[in-house]
């Protein structure tokens, strides 16, 4: 039990920090729109990390050092552009609950979900290699891994649902805008860290 507690405080310490896939899950739970699928996009890639890290994959990131500069790149390109198209939306405004709710497909929604997930450098050194090397410390590293895993999958699912008690701020426009806007800040911020290393 010690293990798997350690795990789930670790992991829901790593995951807590607003970033580019935690506001596209609280976004989608504020439109109502996938929220299901999203956030078990997000806990089902983060389980198969976690799991990754706990079987010693992350020396296998340690030994090729070309994959950690692939996707900082990569992923600093898409958050740009990401952030790009949320600055738009926060300049044009007009959105509001009722409007957003038809937004966008399920496809298109899970494929964004799976780039802010798989693109982000920093899910790799937190699962695979932070993760993975303190279970080696861990009385049950199968445990820590189970502990972890479990705080993905709470957190994503509290986020997701648990954006629904903020619907009644978003039903007007402006606050639509200021998420936007904020989703932009942080979305280029990450990507500008991204670029500096």
């Amino acid at each position: 039990m010690t293990s798997f507690l350690s795990g789930f405080g670790l992991g829901l310490s790593l995951i807590l920090a607003i970033g580019a896939q935690n506001a596209f899950v609280l976004r989608q739970g504020l439109r109502g729109e996938h929220v299901l699928a999203v956030v078990l996009t997000c806990a089902l890639s983060d389980a198969l990390l976690v799991a990754a890290g706990v079987a010693g994959f992350g020396i296998l990131v340690e030994t090729v050092p070309w994959i950690v500069p692939l996707f900082r790149w990569g992923g600093a390109a898409f958050l740009i552009v990401y952030g790009g198209r949320a600055a738009l939306a926060a300049w044009r405004g007009g959105s509001s609950l009722q409007a957003a709710a038809a937004a966008g497909g399920l496809r298109r929604a899970v494929t964004i979900c799976l780039a802010l997930t798989w693109l982000n450098p920093h899910v790799y050194l937190d699962t695979l290699i932070l993760l993975g090397s303190i279970s080696t410390q861990a009385a049950s590293p199968v445990m820590f891994g189970v502990g972890a895993v479990a705080s993905s999958f709470a957190f994503f699912f509290a986020l997701g649902y648990g954006a629904t008690l903020l619907r009644p701020v978003f039903t007007r426009p402006v606050a639509w805008r200021v998420l936007d806007g904020l989703i932009a800040i942080v979305m280029w911020s990450i990507a500008i860290s991204l670029l500096r290393g």
